[in-house]
């Protein structure tokens, strides 16, 4: 620890606040282009031009999550892009700290008394710079955020190849039951039916004839206990429990809230009461990608959501036994891919989670950390 030292921010960033512009949601309409539009807490549009290019960290000036911290505050932003005044845009002065090893450490910061306002929460410039941090060597700190992010660019790599998969599975699905180009298809005739063309012994029929929407449970946030087990809402997975209300694999479907959102599910699961559980004869793999490509309205009428009465009379296709099992047998093929590099994923943030602190406050020495042993091996 003898190289490490504290300081406060505004001796090692250097703050761009002054070139910030905001544009109002009508402007941004009529200038849409390829350069991100940040707010406090990310990409809030895209514009045609840019007012900031290079590396800049990105912290959040106002906003809940300041007190919640359900998200980080800060981001790390390189090339060009635009910036509104509810994000500082700050920068490592030159040779003296590290772009990547603040932007760490100003997320392991506990913001205390630093962040003001009852209605609004929100980190003044003062404040922000008044913020201390350990800092160690140029050198050391440069080092240290190379093995954290070794850990998000792992993390990173597996939500694109999940992100490629489910867009694969996805693609199969349309090529197969919306153009009807499924493996045999030249020597199948088409009949008429109320969607349409469709191939012979395939049926239209209403969702409420292939599937059942059921209603899932109530379960306040205060009595859920630590368990193995998902707590899944119209927004997806937001807790655990120790029970379960439904066995694995399963799908839910928004009620209220996000409506008409469809998650999958690889193990037992709790649906509250936001969300319909679907079961149904046909392989779920099938029907997880015909719910997710029907269109769900928010037809409740007396509060807002997706009635089950709406939701059942969709029409959809119920395709032939042997093709639908075919597509189900694709289907958990990419989802097992897909749960491999969840689980790699996890563990990764788990990992880099326990050491972030300790790395960036000088608990742990860099030159006692082996990647190596630490970053789990590639999925086979």
């Amino acid at each position: 620890m003898s190289e490490w030292r504290e300081v406060a921010l505004g001796e090692v960033l250097d703050v761009h606040n002054r070139r910030r512009i905001p544009l109002s949601g009508a402007v941004r309409a009529a200038r849409p282009g390829p350069y991100r539009y940040f707010g406090a807490q990310g990409v809030i549009d895209h514009l045609d031009d840019y007012i900031f290019d290079g590396e800049f960290i990105l912290v959040a000036e106002d906003g809940e999550n300041l007190r919640s911290r359900k998200q980080p505050i800060a981001r790390l932003a390189s090339g060009r892009f635009w910036a509104n005044n509810h994000v500082h845009i700050v920068s490592a002065r030159p040779n003296v700290a590290d772009n990547q090893f603040l932007f760490y450490a100003i997320n392991n910061l506990p913001l205390g008394g630093r962040v003001t306002g009852a209605a609004q929460p929100k980190l003044t410039k003062d404040n922000l710079q008044q913020l201390t941090v350990s800092c160690p060597s140029f050198r050391s700190q440069g080092r240290i955020a190379a093995v954290l992010a070794a850990f998000d660019e792992l993390i990173e790599i597996n939500e694109r190849r999940i992100e490629l998969l489910e867009n694969l599975a996805r693609s199969l699905y349309r090529e197969w039951f919306a153009r009807f180009r499924f493996p045999g298809h030249e020597a199948v005739e088409f009949v008429d039916s109320e969607l349409g063309p469709i191939p012979e012994r395939w049926e239209a029929l209403r969702l409420g004839e292939i599937a059942q929407l059921r209603y899932g449970r109530s379960l306040p946030a205060t009595k859920r206990r630590p368990g193995p087990f998902a707590v899944v809402s119209s927004a997806g997975v937001v807790g655990e429990h120790d029970d379960a209300l439904v066995e694995g694999p399963g799908i839910v479907l928004g009620r209220k809230g996000n409506v008409g959102s469809v998650w999958w599910l690889d193990d037992d699961f709790f649906p509250i009461d936001t969300t319909y559980y679907v079961t149904s004869d046909l392989p779920l793999g099938f029907l997880y990608w015909q719910l997710s490509d029907l269109q769900f309205d928010n037809s409740h009428a007396a509060v807002p959501g997706l009635s089950r009465d709406h939701a059942n009379s969709l029409l959809v296709i119920r395709p032939d036994q042997a093709t639908v099992r075919r597509f189900g047998e694709h289907h958990m093929r990419v989802f097992n891919a897909i749960a491999v590099l969840s689980a790699q994923s996890e563990a990764l943030i788990a990992t880099r989670d326990l050491l972030l602190p300790r790395l960036v406050t000088g608990r742990v020495d860099i030159s006692d950390v082996d990647l190596g042993e630490l970053l789990p091996p590639e999925p086979a």
